[in-house]
Order: C-alpha cells, then sequence, then structure tokens
C-alpha cells in the first residue's frame, strides 16, 4: 500500500478538514494512513482501526519544545516508511517540513491552508512571513486551498510560479451535501428557532467560528448594534467557541453578552441545523485559509457576506451569492447586512443561487476523487524526480 501521513498541530483540524479525505484515500486508492497530532484520547479511540495514531505535542506558538517535536515527527516518518507527508497550521507544518528533509520523505507536501502572517504587523509580521518561506522552500509542493491565495503567495513570492496548485474550485475538504442536506431545512430550521425562542418571522444573522477579532468580531458587534437601532426584529447567532482572549473591543464584547437578540451558541457538530435557521451569513474576516463555513452556508441556501480577501471571495460569486465588504469596514458591513435584511426577495435569490453554486462547484465527493488523482500523480512525480538523480 501506498503510505501517506498527515500532520496538524490539533486534533480539531484532523476532525474537521482531514479525516474524511483519509478514510476516501484508504477506501478507493489503497493508501495506509497515519496521523501525526496533540494527543486527544477521544479523538484517538473513535478512529477506524486502519488509521494509525501517533501523538506528538506541539504547543501553539513559538515553542522551544517545537526541536523535540520535529525530531519525534522525523522518528515516526522514517520507521513508518511514509511516502507522502501532507501538513497543515503553522507550527505542525513549520515541524513537519524540517522533519521530512531529514527523513528523506519523497513527498512533502504543504496544505496551505490560510496564511497565519497576513494578519499581522511589524516585526511579527517579518518573522512569520520568514517562517512560511521556509516551509515553503522545504516541501517538494504546495497547495492552497483558494486562488485567491495562491496569487497571493506568487505576489509575494513564497515560492516560484512552478510550485504550487488548487486542487478543482478549492476549499480543503468541500461540502458534505450529506449532511448539508436542503431537504431538512425547514425542519431544522424551526427547531432551532423554537430552542432559542426566536420569532418565524425574525430576521436572523449568522456568523460561524472563533470569536476572535481576527475573525472581524468587532466589526460585525459594532455593525449589528447599529442595525438594532432601527431594526427590532432582529437576531445575530455566534455559533463556536468564545476564545475572547482581549483582542475583541471590551465595550462591544460586554454589549453582545447583555444584548438578548445575540445568541451565543458554543461550538456544534450540527452546524447545518444552525444554518437553517438564519437568512444571512456573516463572515468580516481579516485572514481566512478558504472560508469551508462560506460554503456550507451557501450548500443550505443561505446568503452570505464576506470581507474582500483570498479565500473567501473564492467560495461565492459577488453579487450573485451574496455582498462583499472592505476588509475592516463597519459602514459598508452595516450598509451590507441592511440591504439583505430590507430585501426578501433579494435574500431569496442569493440563497437559490447559493445553493446551485456551493453544489456544483465544492460538492465533496467529487473533491475527494480529485484528491486521490492529485496525490497518485506527486507519488509518480517523486519517482521520476529520483530517477533523474
Amino acid at each position: 500500500m501506498k503510505k501517506i501521513c498527515f500532520v496538524t498541530t490539533i486534533s480539531m483540524t484532523l476532525k474537521a478538514f482531514v479525516l474524511e479525505t483519509a478514510k476516501y484515500l484508504h477506501e478507493n486508492g489503497e493508501y495506509d494512513i497515519s496521523f501525526i497530532c496533540n494527543y486527544d484520547k477521544d479523538f484517538a479511540e473513535n478512529l477506524p482501526e486502519y488509521i494509525h495514531y501517533y501523538p506528538v505535542s506541539m504547543e501553539r506558538g513559538i515553542s522551544i519544545g517545537g526541536i523535540n517535536a520535529m525530531l519525534e515527527i522525523k522518528k515516526i516518518l522514517k520507521r513508518e516508511k511514509i511516502q507522502i507527508v501532507q501538513y497543515s497550521t503553522p507550527n505542525a507544518s513549520c515541524y513537519t517540513s524540517l522533519a521530512g528533509v531529514l527523513a528523506h520523505i519523497p513527498v512533502r507536501l504543504y496544505c496551505q491552508w490560510g496564511i497565519a502572517y497576513v494578519g499581522f504587523s511589524g516585526i511579527k509580521r517579518k518573522i512569520f512571513k520568514l517562517e512560511e518561506k521556509m516551509v515553503c522552500k522545504l516541501s517538494t509542493w504546495v497547495e492552497p486551498d483558494s486562488f485567491g491565495n495562491l496569487k497571493f503567495s506568487h505576489d509575494e513570492k513564497l515560492y516560484p510560479f512552478k510550485k504550487g496548485s488548487v486542487i478543482w474550485n478549492g476549499s480543503a475538504s468541500g461540502v458534505n451535501i450529506r449532511k448539508f442536506n436542503i431537504e431538512n431545512k425547514t425542519i431544522w430550521r424551526i427547531e432551532i428557532r423554537k430552542k432559542y425562542n426566536i420569532p418565524e418571522d425574525a430576521k436572523v444573522f449568522i456568523f460561524v467560528g472563533r470569536v476572535t477579532r481576527d475573525k472581524g468580531i468587532n466589526e460585525l458587534f459594532a455593525a449589528t448594534r447599529k442595525l438594532f437601532e432601527k431594526c427590532k426584529d432582529i437576531y445575530l447567532l455566534i455559533v463556536g467557541p468564545n476564545e475572547n482572549s482581549g483582542s475583541v473591543n471590551e465595550r462591544l464584547y460586554k454589549w453582545s453578552e447583555k444584548n438578548e437578540n445575540v445568541i451565543y451558541c458554543g461550538f456544534t457538530n450540527e452546524v447545518e441545523k444552525y444554518l437553517s435557521a438564519s437568512d444571512v451569513y456573516v463572515l468580516p474576516s481579516y485572514r481566512e485559509g478558504f472560508g469551508s463555513a462560506v460554503i456550507e452556508a451557501e450548500s443550505m441556501g443561505v446568503p452570505v457576506i464576506i470581507s474582500d480577501i483570498p479565500g473567501p471571495t473564492d467560495a461565492m460569486k459577488k453579487d450573485h451569492t451574496g455582498l462583499i465588504v472592505s476588509k475592516g469596514s463597519t459602514k459598508e458591513l452595516a450598509a451590507a447586512m441592511y440591504k439583505l435584511y430590507r430585501d426578501p426577495d433579494l435574500r431569496k435569490e442569493y440563497g437559490n443561487n447559493a445553493y446551485e453554486f456551493a453544489v456544483t462547484n465544492f460538492e465533496q465527493k467529487k473533491l475527494f476523487e480529485k484528491i486521490l488523482l492529485d496525490r497518485d500523480k506527486l507519488l509518480k512525480m517523486s519517482v521520476r524526480r529520483s530517477r533523474k538523480r
């Protein structure tokens, strides 16, 4: 069997973006699968028996313990005779690209699902850009999950034009239309609105993700507060872990906690139900790899509002499935939200277009078929390279 190992810093990334791909590669491409990430007992116990799980501690942020992590990863890759090592997330990519070179892994695939330094400034930006360039240089191939980030990387000279590609239309794992089944939308809409006592005729905006500055939460809260002043039938659902570590404006954050029409729903494995209960999806983010929740919202027939950054702009069609606003602009965001609030016909038009766009361009099984072809191609390329030496 062909041997592939997936490495991320934390198990949540593997579970959310890699697990289903790995299953498909094993079942349809005769791949032996290995996972490396932090230790997570529940994650390990629920993996299929054929997936080999090797826990390695990788602290988020710059850490001297990274040397030990890199050496441990190198040891695993070499011992298991891995042919393809695929990595994403900043720390895992840094350690694994180095480990892959030292272990002489033929295919070192950097899945560039987001570029961390985009959200930084000053010396921190310079340091993380150097790290990004190093990871790209040590990798034999780079695959960003959006054409926007591919262009950005080439413009920033992170790697040459001949090194790097996007599979199909982008995204890390596409959208599972069996899970995000629009036929269940009415039932789920009633269920969630009843759970949170939201009137059927209320207009619901939804944000899915971490509550941090980088996700544009400050602008979202400020825009929503403006709308609340003149529109009394609006609700805002915040779906995802509340990771506010001081980056969110304190006054706006406290306002959101006290306002009855801002509902913190927490993390859920049933985001499709919350999207079904909503009228508009909003992602005013400062940086994204792709923005998977954008196509998930669209697959449920929900129009979207996003910021003009690489990634999400590839996941929608401007003025067809939703609206685009300038990054960091509360004024534009509030105007876009109000435009869709007051125009039910436009919401319906964008929602119908969104569904067709998502299922046509990002259906998960079609993406997996193309990923399998890509991984086989990368292996063949590595064989040709070795023969030339």
